[in-house]
Formats: C-alpha cells, structure tokens, sequence
C-alpha cells in the first residue's frame, strides 16, 4: 500500500489532457470538476476514461481554478472546516438551500465572475462540456442561456440525491447514476435526465477466495476475522473515531480504517488501539479485495466502488448535508442499508456479513453496473458524434449452468429496482422519493 503523510497540494487527481485511443477521434469534450474531496473528480476520472477510450479527446479543469482571486480554493477550505468546526451549521445551511429554485445573491456572483475563465477554457474545437460539480453547472447553465456556450452542456450527477444546486436552467441533459436521484432531478426541473449508471475505476471488481487472502497478506491484515472497512473520504471527517471504537467493540468485525489525508487521524486511531488505520492509499482496489464490508458515511464514490467491488455497504454516522440525505437514497434503493443508531450496528453488520441482506445488496451492487449503459450514449447523442469501437477483447467462457445463475440473479434485481425500467417509471416514483430523503435527513439531525 502506499500512503501519504504529506499529500501534495491542488487537485485530488491530477488535471491534464486525455488522449484518445488509436483511430479517428469523434472530438473534444470539456469536462469541469472540482477538487473538494475526491468525488466530484473521481467521477470527471472516469468519464475522461471511458470517452478517451471511443477515441474523444477529453480536456479536464477544476472548477476551483476558474473562480478568480483564489475564491474558490477558500470556498472549499470553509466547506472543509464547517465539516470539522461547526457540522451542524453546515446541516442547517445545505437545509436552508436544499429547496431553493434559485442560488443567493452571494453564490450568483461567485458564479459570474467564473464565467470569463470558463470560456477561455474551451477550445473553439469543443464538441460538449460535461460538468461534475454543481457550481460549475450553474455557470454553464447561464452561459447557455445567454448564447455564450454554443455547445451542448451536459451534468452528470455524482451523488445519490440532488441538492437544487445541481440542477441549472440552461443545461442540455442531465446523467444520473440510478433511477432515484434521476427522480428527484426530474422533480427539480432537470431537463432530458438520462439513467447513465456510475463511472468507475475498471480495477474495482469482486475478489475470489485467492485474491481476498492475496490482499490480506499484502496489508497484514487477519487471514479469518471478517473486516469492516471505514472509510471517510479524502478529507478524514465526520466522527470516525467513534464509529472506528463501536466496530472494534461490537465484536462482530475488525475495523480498517481509510482517513484519506488526514494523517493525524490515523495516528490518533492508532493511539486508540484500532490496529489497522491508514492516511492515504493509492490502492483502494486490493484493499476493497481485502474486507467484507464497508462502513461509509458520505455516499460518494466508495460507495459506487464498493458496489462495483461486491461489497455490501452501510451508512453509518453520516457527515451532515449530503451525507444524510445520500444515505437516505441509497437505503431507498436497497443499495446499502442506513445505520441511525448504535444499537443497531451489530445486528445490521452481522446481516450484511453473512445473511440475506447482505447477499441482496451485493447482488444490487453488481446489477446497477453491470446493467448500466454508461454515459456515452448519452453524450454521442448530444454532440452528434459516433464513438469508436472499443478493441476487442479476449472472454474467458464460464461453464454455462454458472453464467445462467448470475444472469438469472441480476435480472431478478433489475427488474425489483427498476434500473432497466423506462425513465418515466422513475418521473412516476418522483413525489414520493423526494419527500423519503428529506424525511431521513430530518430525523437524522435531530
């Protein structure tokens, strides 16, 4: 494993220019993240990957950047310290803007002054820009309007519920990860919404027997205990050590902690007695591969990994905002169950280990991947291109009775979840998934 004491500063992922794959290029998509945490550019990571992959050129910018005056490196260091100073004026202040049709007067003119740079950051040759962050949506959504953006502007919804200020006038088509959050954009006015699926690292796949020990050897974790994984993304916040003790404590599986750059986190877990706590790691994959379970409290993209992994996830101690009403969604969609009480965290780990739960949600997991069709139809539509074919690739042929099961369990699932469903069954469910989230984050604050 590689970890980092001192991570270096700017951007969780490096920002460059994707080149294509070999053949005739379709053309150029923009892509605007941001690096507040991970996931915003996590997702921008893999949307770059898999349009490089059909031969587009993809440009990526942090959005943080393109505000002047180093604006947007302060909005993310307040974010940050009201997630760790004073969580629940952050919960009162995502609450107080959840419902809003229309940013403050304080968000609209850090907007504007955005709007010059983000247009000297798109070449003349774009065929599209794709915005992962919901401020960077805003601004290409009033650009649109006034004829400054001549390109299509596309949203792809990183979370599993949607704050209002995701969703701008303006924006051509919206790419959601699940018919839920495709729902409440839908309820929120989002224009052309689309269930594109997630984007993730290809490297996130289930373990075999071998590759699980292989793992564990290779960060010296227990060969037999059943393994909790905590994670609480780049930022290391939210009450970890709490929930890092309850796990150890409640004897039902060895916690491993992920603090992501917060070093001294790791350390203090360490002083706590909890064994096997990490700052950064650059190989999240293998040690998904490692553990049985994982513990989230933000519903980003580890939770979309995970899924991705075979991993049953739960929700526990969530960090205020995004993280109680993500929780809520994904608890809605049987995707991973929200733990609101300490007692219960015993019960609900030993179900997600071992019992049905458990084999529901990893079965839920696999089909919301493997049964989306990702964003690039969506984004060929818009723009007119034809993607490249991808190469083709060698299949190992799995014994027929085996192949006929799995297809079996992930038709089962789709159809219960509606994933392969039409959109308008989701638009139909959409009064009622909004108000379920609002009602969780409600009771959770409480």
């Amino acid at each position: 494993m590689s970890t980092c004491d001192d991570p270096p500063e700017g951007p969780a992922v490096p920002l460059s220019v994707v080149t294509p794959s070999p053949g005739r290029g379709p053309g150029r998509v923009v892509i605007v993240s941001a690096s507040v945490g991970a996931g915003h550019d996590g997702a921008a990571a893999g949307l770059a990957g898999q349009l490089a992959a059909h031969g587009y050129l993809v440009d990526r910018h942090d959005f943080l950047d393109l505000v002047p005056a180093g604006l947007g490196r302060l909005l993310s260091g307040v974010y940050h310290r009201l997630l760790i100073w004073a969580p629940v004026g952050y919960q009162r202040l995502y609450a107080a803007t959840e419902h809003t049709r229309r940013p403050g007067a304080v968000w609209r003119a850090l907007f504007r002054a955005a709007e010059r740079r983000t247009l000297r950051a798109i070449p003349p040759d774009t065929h599209a820009v794709i915005s992962t962050y919901p401020g960077a949506c805003q601004v290409l959504g009033t650009l649109r309007r006034r004829g400054l953006l001549t390109v299509p502007a596309l949203t792809y919804l990183t979370d599993f519920s949607v704050h209002a200020m995701w969703v701008a006038p303006g924006i051509d088509a919206h790419l959601a990860v699940h018919p839920i959050p495709a729902a409440e954009a839908h309820a929120r006015g989002a224009a052309n919404v689309t269930v594109a699926g997630p984007v993730t690292d290809p490297r996130f796949t289930p373990a075999t027997a071998g590759r699980r020990r292989a793992a564990r050897a290779r960060f010296g974790l227990p060969d037999d205990a059943p393994l909790a994984l905590l994670v609480a993304g780049s930022w290391g916040v939210g009450p970890v050590r709490r929930a890092a003790t309850e796990i150890r404590d409640s004897g039902v599986a060895v916690p491993v902690v992920v603090c992501g750059r917060n070093q001294a986190l790791a350390d203090q877990l360490r002083r706590d007695g909890v064994e096997h706590a990490y700052g950064w790691t650059d190989d999240m994959p293998r040690l998904m591969r490692a553990c049985d379970v994982l513990v989230q409290n933000a519903g980003g993209l580890t939770s979309l990994e995970a899924f991705a992994a075979g991993l049953p996830v739960a929700s526990y101690r969530c960090i205020p905002g995004h993280g109680h009403t993500n929780a809520a969604a994904l608890d809605e969609a049987g995707l991973a169950a929200w733990i609101t009480a300490p007692d219960d965290l015993a019960r609900v780990l030993t179900d997600l280990l071992h019992g049905p739960r458990g084999r529901a949600q990893r079965a839920a997991g696999l089909a919301l991947h493997r049964t989306a069709t990702g964003p690039l139809p969506a984004i060929s539509s818009a723009t007119g291109d034809r993607p490249a074919p991808l190469p083709p690739v060698a299949v190992t042929r799995r014994p027929v009775r085996r192949r006929i099961g799995v297809m079996a369990v992930v038709a089962a699932v789709t159809v219960s979840l509606g994933i392969a469903a039409p959109l308008a069954y989701a638009y139909a469910e959409a009064p009622a998934h909004v108000p379920v989230a609002a009602r969780h984050q409600h009771g959770a604050a409480r």
